[in-house]
């Protein structure tokens, strides 16, 4: 006997037809042996394919972090690097070396704009208020959102949407990998 009832359907074999014929579901569907086999595989593995189909959706959008993690996931760390290094790095490489000097210049703004930001929100929070916790409170998110405000000057300023950060960072760890024998 099997029997599946899911939001007004109900799922019978054949051989249990004529003990649903006056059920009160609305729709009664028949099926034969081997569906019925295909439908109880299929329950059992739907969460394994909706969490499958969630982490696909999500590896998708962040495919970018695939650059980094041969950095990220290492046994022993990245040595640490100089801004000569930098300057090095941005001098050997005419493709990425003037990219990631302009994500460094960009950096500036995103600093600028969270000193403004928390400095400004905090002051007003207490010039009202006189609560050192909500001018805390004020300075942590006016630095988070001046941080952001700045970055977005800096996207246009410096137009960073025309070149891609993000692979002149990864040639620069590269690049300071091979320079310090990490590989």
């Amino acid at each position: 006997m099997f029997t599946l009832m899911h939001e007004g359907i109900t799922l019978v074999s054949e051989n249990d037809r004529a003990s649903h014929r006056s059920s009160s579901s609305p729709l009664v569907i028949q099926l034969r042996e081997q569906e019925k086999e295909r439908i109880v595989l299929m329950a059992e593995n739907s969460s394994q394919s909706y969490w499958q189909g969630y982490k696909e959706f999500w590896s998708e959008r962040f495919s970018f972090l695939g650059n980094y993690s041969r950095f990220i996931k290492r046994d022993k760390p990245i040595p640490s690097w100089s801004s000569s290094d930098v300057e090095e790095f941005i001098a050997s490489d005419p493709v990425h070396g003037p990219a990631l000097r302009t994500a460094r210049e960009a950096v500036q703004f995103g600093l600028a704009g969270s000193a403004l930001g928390a400095l400004f929100t905090a002051g007003y929070a207490w010039k009202y208020s006189k609560s050192l916790h909500g001018a805390g409170l004020s300075f942590l998110a006016g630095g988070v959102f001046g941080w952001t405000f700045g970055h977005e000057v800096a996207n246009h300023a410096l137009q960073l949407y025309k070149v891609d950060t993000l692979a002149a960072e990864a040639k620069f760890l590269e690049w300071w990998n091979k320079k310090t024998g990490g590989y």
